[in-house]
């Protein structure tokens, strides 16, 4: 994933660093998976599942679906965790920069790349045509701008005293309503450069018109038509990050040689620079995504309304962003408008050998920074395709429910209306990625309509898991990753593609030339050294557990789960995961912690978390609503029931177990009504007891699809189901 680590985890990376070995106290209360004759196996898996939640709990965007269901889950009442984590996830949600045009900010750490994007690549990872002055790095590493800090020589002053540099800036009075500022003789090429970043604090200024002018070889005189406004800023704001989209300009061409900065200002306001620099546009087109399923994901377990209520404006801000700005509606998929990401490769190899880097071309859209990942993006159009399934859901509940009082107005769209798109969606763009030649998916599509194919088996198990994939591709993708079929040219090919135990290499194919330019020497890393060229996440073994559920049952995904087990038992017996693959012993080494590697299991892969979530989303088969609960058990031959305790929901504290004839319900807490169970269609019989096990109450249903059973949950409340004819 990640080139380092990021700032903004290392305090959650010292966690996972003093919890990744095997000496766990797992509270009582942390919630149990339980089935008769798999003691150990269960065992495990909560052991796992508690080593990976411990740190758990919001983070950047990239993480808001991944995360907020399987840390909100567990009812962990010791040091009031559960309350804590819930109220954190509403924090955080409720906090994620949108910007006027409906993009969610990617919220990761600091850098000197695009505020609300990702934190790499910036201006010193660049070619010829970038350039940046610092007056300060206050609070950057040296791995995220590797620059150094520079005084005001050869800069001009026009209508201002030089108060000189002082508290991380370079202060000016400005006594000129015409003050402005030059920077010294640079160059600058734009397609490098499509924004320039501005980081300042000011006062007086609230009323001012500043804008951005540049002179160009052709043109070396400062004239309006080369010139670009931005917003002021106040005294309360301290040192703002002005992203000037300077890309938009028709004016922004040829060679630029110098920038200046015209405050257009009141007299007597004050200004400081802390910095003024080329930026490259590192935006992902996935962030939309996640944050409107992370608020999803909120909602149903919580039944917070009032988070709803003051949030869904902004998810349906976030959700129009995606059909319009993305593409989403006009070109049934989502493609990458922003500078840099039209998909191509910033590595070049020539018919003779050579390679060229194209600096600036191949940013990453995602999670797998690494890969352009095409113009016309799989990966993010199978996200979008599953977002737009849980908006419409989300609609329809709210549609159902108008006692909620959440408003409509002129973003919402009918459910319907986004179930239609969503079908739409997906039937053409499952037939425009899919390969015919391999039977798989490609992660995308670039601007010159080459598509790039390297066995991605995340790409393919997450289309299977959210619905994207139809059954004859789901069949083709499993059959292709479980080895049952072989796949010509590549790399890696049948059982050595689970090579790494805990799940299938991230690629079976060896990547050499697909990249940004910032990753320009991939051959240099052996196969399987890195993660996204032949390594793994373990994370992602959860949605090659789930696929296996919908394409070749729960008996096959079991199996798998046991493997699973068993190399984690393997590896807490060793000391964790630093010990049992310390210095490649297991064939090559993990990434995080600042440190590159083939395997991404502890540190910055929170998502290692999501590998247990198989237990209660997978073979429980459960879902929380706005208005309940949903359940579908899955459940292997040779487990005779599943329970699993303390599942946090709404304000109930549920533990539930199922057979293949029986669904036993028990609830501490009272819910707020109506409260609903949602059964697969068929004929049930629920029988209610009360707390000293006297039958109560005993009901017939025909359950039809979607239609819930309105119960009533309270403390010590005993319901079963009993399936009479499916």
């Amino acid at each position: 994933m990640l080139l380092n680590l990021t700032i903004s985890t290392m305090l959650k990376a010292v966690i996972y660093a003093s919890v990744s070995h095997v000496s766990q106290e797992i509270p009582d209360d942390f919630p149990k998976f339980i089935v008769p004759e798999h003691e150990k196996e269960m065992s495990l898996i909560r052991e796992l599942y508690y080593l990976h939640y411990v740190p758990a709990g919001p983070m950047a965007t990239l993480w808001d679906e991944w995360l907020s269901g399987s840390s909100l889950m567990p009812a962990v009442e010791t040091d009031n965790r559960m309350e804590n984590i819930r109220r954190r996830w509403s924090q955080a949600l409720s906090s994620r920069r949108i910007d006027a045009e409906g993009y969610v900010a990617t919220h990761q750490h600091a850098s000197i790349a695009h505020q609300d994007g990702w934190p790499f690549p910036f201006w010193k990872q660049g070619g010829p045509g970038t350039w940046g002055w610092h007056f300060s790095l206050q609070g950057i590493p040296q791995g995220w701008h590797g620059t150094e800090e520079k005084n005001q020589e050869g800069w001009e002053l026009i209508g201002g005293i030089d108060k000189g540099i002082s508290d991380h800036a370079w202060n000016i009075e400005l006594t000129s309503s015409k003050s402005y500022v030059r920077t010294p003789p640079l160059m600058i090429f734009p397609d490098q450069s499509p924004f320039i970043q501005l980081r300042w604090r000011a006062s007086g200024m609230e009323n001012a018109q500043p804008y951005l002018e540049w002179t160009t070889e052709e043109e070396p005189e400062f004239t309006p038509d080369k010139r670009f406004y931005f917003a002021p800023i106040d005294e309360s704001q301290g040192i703002v990050y002005t992203m000037i989209p300077v890309y938009k300009s028709k004016t922004w061409k040829g060679k630029i040689t110098r920038l200046g900065i015209n405050f257009d200002n009141p007299v007597g306001a004050k200004v400081g620079i802390q910095a003024l620099f080329t930026q490259y546009d590192t935006r992902h087109n996935i962030n939309n995504q996640n944050f409107i399923r992370g608020c999803c994901q909120y909602f149903w377990w919580t039944h917070d309304l009032n988070f709803l209520r003051n949030n869904i404006g902004r998810m349906r801000l976030a959700l129009q962003y995606m059909m319009t700005v993305l593409g989403g509606k006009s070109e049934k998929c989502i493609l990458a408008p922003f500078p840099g990401h039209d998909g191509r490769s910033g590595i070049e190899i020539t018919p003779d050998g050579k390679k060229i880097i194209h600096s600036g071309r191949g940013i990453g859209n995602n999670y797998w920074d690494l890969l352009p990942m095409g113009y016309k993006d799989a990966y993010a159009t199978i996200h979008y395709y599953d977002s737009l399934n849980y908006m419409a859901k989300l609609e329809k509940e709210i549609e159902s429910h108008p006692e909620w009082n959440i408003p409509m107005g002129a973003l919402y769209m009918p459910s319907k209306e986004i179930s239609s798109h969503a079908k739409e969606v997906k039937d053409f763009a499952n037939k425009l990625f899919w390969n015919d030649k391999t039977g798989r998916f490609v992660c995308g599509i670039d601007v010159d309509g080459k598509s790039y194919d390297y066995g991605f088996t995340f790409v393919n198990c997450e289309a299977i898991y959210y619905g994207f994939a139809t059954d004859e591709q789901a069949k083709s993708i499993m059959d292709w990753i479980s080895g049952v079929r072989i796949v010509d040219g590549d790399t890696s090919q049948g059982k050595d593609i689970y090579r790494w135990r805990f799940g299938p290499r991230a690629t079976t194919k060896r990547n050499i030339d697909y990249y940004g330019w910032f990753w320009h020497s991939p051959e240099t890393i052996p196969w399987g050294g890195q993660v996204q060229d032949g390594g793994a996440v373990l994370g992602f073994s959860y949605h090659d557990l789930a696929s296996r559920i919908k394409v070749y049952g729960a008996d096959n995904a079991e199996k798998r789960l046991k493997e699973i087990t068993e190399w984690f038992d393997e590896v807490q017996k060793a000391g964790g995961y630093r010990e049992y693959y310390k210095d490649g012993k297991q064939g090559t080494t993990l990434q995080g912690g600042g440190t590159a590697g083939g395997l991404g299991l502890d540190f910055e892969f929170f998502e290692s978390i999501l590998v247990p979530q198989i237990m209660i989303n997978g073979f429980l088969g459960f879902k929380p609503r706005g208005d309940g609960f949903e359940i579908n058990p899955k459940l292997p031959k040779d487990w005779q029931s599943l329970e699993i305790t303390r599942i946090h929901l709404h304000d109930l504290i549920l533990d539930i177990t199922v057979t293949n004839e029986m669904i036993v319900l028990k609830s501490k807490g009272e819910a707020r009504l109506p409260f609903f169970v949602y059964l697969p269609a068929g004929k049930w019989k629920l029988i209610q007891y009360n707390v000293d096990g006297i039958k109560t109450k005993e009901t017939l249903f025909n359950v039809k699809t979607d239609e819930g059973i309105s119960i009533q949950p309270k403390d010590d409340l005993v319901l079963s189901f009993f399936v009479m004819d499916q």
